[in-house]
């Protein structure tokens, strides 16, 4: 991974060795910028793009808490970590009140740390769109195929795929071809590759896969064979 993949991380710290130790310890796994009291860090905070942020309690120019209210109040809403020596239970509820999204007191475990940021960057992968039935047949959208209950597979083409799978979304609406060409190919195509590729899914499946509704457009069909 390069330095511009690597997630990336606003530590606003004013203490003059833990902030560039804490920044060189995460250096490996983020694009740390550092700033050293709290309206830097409201600059930082309200003009960059970042994964995540960590913030001291005790900042000069304004201080942690203040700085955290401030971002959420203009719709900031990166993850937060506060980072502090104030392990008081009621100094944390009121960080995390403010809208930090996890504490960590000083002294800290370096382990500790990386394991709570990688927890408050994590992204889940979407679940997979679960198969739809169409008649005889079922499509499964992450295979990109479609599959008769008596076994018969048909691989799709990415084009065929999206466009069965927009179909199939709402059985009961007629799709006119530029809603069609809009949710599944580039502006620049035009209309008539919709049909080009109703009658490609109709030859690979069924004739019934998808009705024509003259005048209108297309709909799902049963695709009974």
């Amino acid at each position: 991974m390069t330095s511009a993949e690597l997630p990336s991380l606003l530590l606003v710290e004013d203490d003059a060795v833990l902030g560039p130790l804490i920044a060189e310890l995460l250096d490996p796994d983020y694009r740390v910028q550092l700033v050293t009291n709290g309206r830097d860090g409201l600059h930082q905070g309200l003009t960059g793009s970042w994964d995540v942020m960590i913030v001291d309690r005790g900042l000069p120019a304004m201080d942690g808490i203040a700085l955290i209210t401030a971002l959420r109040s203009k719709g900031i809403a990166t993850p937060i970590l506060i980072l502090t020596a104030l392990g008081d239970p009621d100094e944390k509820v009121r960080g995390l009140d403010a809208g930090a999204n996890d504490y960590v007191t000083k002294p800290f475990d370096a382990g500790e740390l990386a394991a709570r940021l990688r927890a408050l960057t994590r992204s889940f992968p979407p679940p997979a769109p679960a198969p739809v039935a169409i008649g005889d047949w079922e499509l499964d959208p992450t295979q990109r195929s479609v599959r008769s209950v008596y076994g018969q597979t048909v691989p799709l083409t990415a084009k065929e795929g999206q466009l069965l799978a927009a179909l199939a979304a709402e059985p009961d609406r007629v799709f006119t071809r530029d809603e069609l060409l809009a949710a599944c190919f580039h502006a620049s195509e035009q209309p008539g590759v919709i049909d080009t590729y109703v009658h490609h899914l109709r030859r690979k499946i069924s004739k019934a896969v998808i009705r024509t509704v003259h005048g209108l457009g297309y709909q799902i069909g049963d695709a009974h064979e």
